[in-house]
């Protein structure tokens, strides 16, 4: 069994692998105050719950975009499994070229995204990834990765309206019945969502000039749902294109 953690800035994701099949998953609230005991014991709590003893688990792979839970998880992995995570990042084979800049400035989960969805549905191919921001990456029909666009994610801009404003509440992100508003939880709610939703597509349509008509897109992340049009051709979604990439990468590493 793999165990594939994706540490992110909001949430932790964590799925377990038996051969190319996601057995198990769960998410966690990231927390960079609790120390590698902590998560020790709850990852453990996790295992007893799915009946996965310690010494099924033969491999780890990481990629974090918290820099200081990456250390505490690799403290896990060895308190927990006595062995050595694979950690994204310099030194680490993807197999695909990054033609940033820097490429040491990509986030880890972008790459791994990228891996995992040029793997399964070949290139040009655009990921849309709703996490904490939304992040837009391009991968071109070789299999480069040639860069991308970065976004405000919808909770930050939804949060920014409560804590900006005198009289705006929290509101829950959804999609409304009417794009006008009868009050002020449903106007708010209408200019969140189709607000991202032009954003999404407008930025789509922009990388398609660039990349070619025949790309395709595939969206994952915690909102991915809420705006994927399941009529749209050469549109796909895929929830655990993350923790697939990991399990790709570790297979392509482990030696």
């Amino acid at each position: 069994m793999i165990l594939a953690i994706d540490i992110g800035n909001t949430t932790i994701a964590l799925g377990i692998f038996v051969g190319q099949q996601l057995v198990r998953k769960w998410r966690l609230r990231s927390e960079q105050e609790k120390t590698a005991d902590e998560y020790t014991l709850v990852l453990l709590n996790l295992l007893g719950w799915a009946k996965i003893k310690e010494e099924e688990i033969s491999g780890v792979i990481i990629s974090s975009v918290v820099p200081p839970l990456t250390p505490v998880f690799q403290k896990v992995c060895r308190q927990l499994f006595g062995r050595r995570a694979l950690v994204v990042g310099p030194g680490l084979k993807t197999g695909m070229a990054i033609l940033y800049e820097n490429p040491q400035e990509v986030g880890a989960d972008r790459v791994v995204a990228a891996v995992a969805a040029f793997a399964k549905y070949g290139g040009p191919v655009i990921v849309v990834d709703f996490g904490t921001a939304t992040t837009f990456d391009a991968i071109s029909a070789k299999g480069e990765y040639l860069g991308g666009a970065i976004a405000p994610g919808i909770e930050i801009a939804a949060q920014a309206l409560y804590e900006k404003t005198a009289k705006l509440p929290r509101i829950e992100i959804k999609k409304p019945l009417s794009v006008i508003g009868k009050t002020t939880e449903t106007s708010m709610q209408a200019g969140l969502y189709f607000g991202y939703k032009g954003l999404i597509e407008g930025l789509i349509a922009e990388l398609q000039q660039d990349l070619g008509p025949e790309t395709k897109v595939v969206m994952t992340g915690g909102y991915a749902e809420l705006f994927f049009p399941q009529q749209r051709q050469a549109l796909f979604y895929e929830p655990d294109l993350v923790l697939e990439g990991l399990r790709l990468l570790y297979e392509k590493n482990r030696r």
